[in-house]
């Protein structure tokens, strides 16, 4: 019973996000958007985010650099770190982490905002303005999102390669060199760009997913908790999820080495 209870709430949520999405893309291509509405939730989600994302990717980087290093001296292959690290932290360590803190951040923010408009009726009171709720409060969240996370993970790449170049030359004594020159022959562009794709995806199923609980909220103060708490979680198995999907996908259109 509780399994069906699950699946029937798990297909219902699903639907609703769908259909959020939906109506925000035809709301964008008919140019409904609130240019000013963007700006400022580019600042929350974009500027406001850079101290945590930028404290998680360096942290990670310096931490799997030495991790790395400890098991790669048993075969002498130090100078291995380099590129191990880098094409890590571009292709799945910097957009998942970048990823998972802007769901705890960001989309625990937006629940708890759009549950708040919902349980004291300023949604309906949006709807009797003849204000679309989505095209309001979603459209300018969601292209915040995308113009934001890319900068994002972009932020969580180089600064956990930049501490782990660090790490490597200033605590293991890795040789400076041959960290940088065997990260430039097993590192590119491509990398880089796998990476930026998954925060894309990534950013879509926060913003919806969010928005989706926020809007849903029902019950006071006690259903804005539920539905900010659901948020993250939902958010963050969906990145756990699809990451391993894209990981599959993008490594046949961006084949390593």
């Amino acid at each position: 019973m509780l399994l069906k209870e699950s699946l029937l709430t798990f297909i219902r949520c699903f639907g609703e996000t769908v259909l959020i999405g939906s109506e925000a893309v035809l709301a964008i291509f008919r140019g409904r958007i609130r240019r000013k509405l963007v700006f400022q939730q580019i600042y929350e989600i974009g500027y406001r985010s850079q101290v945590v994302v930028v404290v998680t990717g360096s942290f990670t980087g310096a931490v799997f650099t030495a991790q790395t290093f400890f098991q790669f001296s048993n075969l002498n292959m130090e100078s291995a770190v380099g590129p191990v690290v880098a094409v890590a932290m571009c292709r799945e360590l910097g957009p998942v982490l970048a990823g998972l803190m802007v769901a705890g951040r960001v989309g625990a923010a937006m629940s708890a905002e759009l549950g708040t408009m919902a349980v004291t009726q300023q949604i309906d009171a949006l709807r009797a303005l003849a204000v679309q709720p989505v095209d309001y409060l979603v459209v300018p969240r969601a292209l915040a999102m995308l113009f934001s996370m890319p900068f994002l993970v972009g932020e969580s790449i180089f600064f956990g390669i930049s501490s782990s170049f660090v790490v490597a030359a200033q605590v293991l004594n890795v040789s400076s060199t041959y960290y940088l020159e065997n990260m430039r022959r097993f590192t590119d562009g491509v990398d880089i760009l796998m990476g930026i794709t998954k925060g894309l995806v990534f950013g879509v199923l926060i913003v919806f997913i969010s928005c989706q609980r926020g809007l849903a909220a029902k019950g006071g103060a006690v259903g804005v908790g539920c539905a900010t708490t659901q948020s993250v979680v939902i958010s963050s198995l969906a990145i756990l999820i699809t990451n391993f999907f894209l990981t599959m996908g993008l490594n046949v259109i961006f084949p390593t080495g």
